[in-house]
């Protein structure tokens, strides 16, 4: 029986915040507020019938707004957000945020943090030692220079779920694929470490098009297989580079030789049971 189909990495936000201060007038195509409401015919035109709400920005007051919209948002299964691990006190800022059922995990935002290392920091281990007792998870926005510094944290960690964001965002664009394709390889040797087939049409630069992004395509789906690896559109960032409905096309068509099974892995039932998401 097909699950229902899950984009299992999108964002919401409104330019009144001042949290976003990666958000600017220079992202043309990004800069003005996006919510429900714009991405629900996007999911009508792909038959998209459920998401994974984001943080995208460093504030639990954007994950607290986010959850209020999940509360009233049927689409909505869960949301991902952020919380200051290496705060002493951030333990009951997790416990308060588990009190909803729709707060899935964290996301700290790893790429934009000087210290490539900075997850493996004392404080921050023991904050995830936290996230998998309160049974959430992790995402991790990552580069291929942070994936040395998340292996250690993966091997230290074989309870905590975690799922690299965006393919760990190779350089497609200056057509590099080592070293990221081995710790790729090595990283997936982890049981507990799962993919995200998203993000990666931003990151080809001019030539978007199928067979520039099928190498690192199939490489995840080699390294991970169908039951770690899950679709995301990374909306609105998406838009640019290309429409949700085109990603979503060609996402099809790189995974044309994929078993309609496995199909049914990658674009919900990975999403599923990773975020723990009822039935």
């Amino acid at each position: 029986m097909a699950h229902r189909i899950i984009d299992s990495h999108h964002h919401f936000w409104s330019i009144a915040y001042d949290d976003y201060g990666w958000l600017t007038p220079a992202l043309a195509p990004l800069y003005r507020d996006f919510g429900p409401d714009d991405l629900a015919p996007h999911l009508a035109e792909t038959g998209v019938d459920g998401t994974i709400l984001v943080q995208a920005a460093p504030a639990v007051d954007e994950t607290e707004r986010l959850l209020r919209i999940a509360g009233q948002a049927p689409t909505v299964a869960g949301v991902v957000g952020w919380a200051p691990l290496d705060d002493p006190g951030v333990e009951r800022t997790l416990e308060r945020l588990a009190g909803n059922r729709k707060f899935l995990g964290v996301r700290p935002m790893l790429q934009d943090i000087d210290d490539v290392n900075w997850i493996n920091r004392d404080r921050v281990q023991t904050a995830l030692g936290s996230l998998s007792a309160l049974r959430l998870a992790i995402d991790a926005l990552v580069k291929p220079q942070h994936l040395p510094g998340l292996l250690a944290t993966v091997d230290a960690h074989p309870d905590l779920r975690i799922v690299i964001d965006h393919g760990a965002k190779p350089d497609i664009a200056g057509g590099r694929f080592e070293p990221w394709a081995t710790y790729m390889e090595t990283l997936a040797g982890y049981d507990n470490v799962f993919c995200k087939l998203s993000g990666l049409l931003t990151e080809a630069g001019q030539n978007r098009n199928k067979e520039t992004l099928r190498p690192y395509v199939r490489h995840l789906l080699a390294c991970f297989g169908a039951n770690r690896l899950m679709w995301g559109s990374d909306w609105p960032v998406l838009e640019l580079a290309g429409t949700y409905r085109s990603w979503y096309r060609m996402s099809h068509e790189l995974l044309k030789d994929v078993r309609p099974t496995e199909l049914d892995r990658i674009f919900g039932a990975t999403a599923h049971e990773f975020y723990r998401l009822p039935d």
